[in-house]
């Protein structure tokens, strides 16, 4: 099997659903797998569960896909640097 793949949306392919569970590595804003976060963003794959130590900020990261509301269930150790999860979990569009 090779395990190099020519970009993020390829090494992405028929893995994807709805209401999958995908955990996401990196520290705050370091790390993280930018170029498959930017390709879930692409899919428009729903209802995702997501475990990460942070939910990124507004506009970078995870916080891509909160905005375009992908996510419906953040676990994470530190939410609070980013202000649309703080929205979206006050008036409970996203499980926490």
């Amino acid at each position: 099997m090779n395990k190099i793949y020519p970009s993020a949306e390829a090494a992405l392919e028929g893995l994807l659903y709805d209401g999958m569970t995908i955990m996401s590595g990196g520290f705050g804003l370091c790390g993280i797998p930018e170029n498959l976060i930017n390709a879930l963003l692409k899919s428009n794959v729903q209802n995702l569960t997501i475990i990460s130590n942070n939910c990124g900020v507004d506009n970078f990261g995870l916080g891509l896909l909160l905005q375009t509301k992908q996510i419906k269930k953040m676990i994470s150790s530190y939410v609070g640097e980013n202000k649309i999860f703080e929205q979206q979990y006050l008036d409970t569009s996203i499980r926490a």
